[in-house]
């Protein structure tokens, strides 16, 4: 597959970066390789291969699910400024 020097000038517009007439010739033909790489990879056989969720079967470990601190919410909301019903109340930022 071939990109051509307008498509690259578009691209340009679009991504709002601006690209000289060197850099269009150097990108021309690296986007060609890339574009040429991509088209490799597609003629590939892979009807036998099984999709994969993630590259290693890897499974995560997880800790128990165990309480490991002491309930402080008395001590933090006693030296809160101000509390009401077990919530804390703050100055009203939106009117």
């Amino acid at each position: 597959m071939t990109i051509s020097r307008k498509d690259i000038e578009k691209v340009a517009v679009l991504a709002r970066i601006q690209v000289d007439d060197a850099q269009v010739s150097a990108l021309e033909k690296d986007l060609g390789n890339i574009l040429d790489l991509v088209d490799q990879l597609s003629a590939a056989d892979t009807e036998s291969v099984e999709p994969l969720a993630h590259p290693l079967d890897a499974v995560q470990r997880l800790r128990p699910d165990e309480v490991t601190e002491t309930d402080q919410r008395a001590e933090f909301q006693a030296i809160a400024p101000a509390t009401e019903n077990g919530l804390y109340l703050v100055p009203r930022v939106i009117e």
